[in-house]
């Protein structure tokens, strides 16, 4: 006999808010003679991007390759025209893995209460 109760499972989709952009180096910034005249222009134009909300956070990884980077964007277009505008990227001297992001919905599974529309 069938369970005429079936426990309705609630949506866990979700959709991107926020874009983490993990940067690397190129082939063409590893001449540091070439890139330091362009990374002086990159820190000040990251600053403004962060100041303006667009670069949640920031972070560099330890073997210094590139920075992380949490964006304000929820679609990964959007984050390469950001990113391409920057010096390094104008000089193509970085490139970008983008990874949407989105609220962590399976804790859904936890609550008792309907999910928020």
């Amino acid at each position: 006999m069938k369970n005429e109760q079936q426990t309705k499972v609630p949506d866990l989709s979700t959709e991107a808010t926020k874009i983490l952009a993990i940067g690397r180096f190129t082939e063409k910034a590893m001449n540091t003679g070439k890139r330091l005249p362009v990374m002086i222009k990159e820190v000040p134009a990251t600053l403004r991007l962060y100041l303006t909300g667009k670069i949640e956070q920031w972070f560099i990884k330890p073997d210094l390759s590139g920075p992380v980077f949490i964006m304000n964007v929820a679609r990964p277009d959007d984050a390469r025209k950001i990113l391409g505008a920057l010096p390094l990227g104008v000089e193509e001297m970085m490139d970008f893995e983008l990874i949407p992001l989105g609220p962590l919905t399976p804790l859904r599974l936890l609550l008792n209460d309907k999910p928020v529309d």
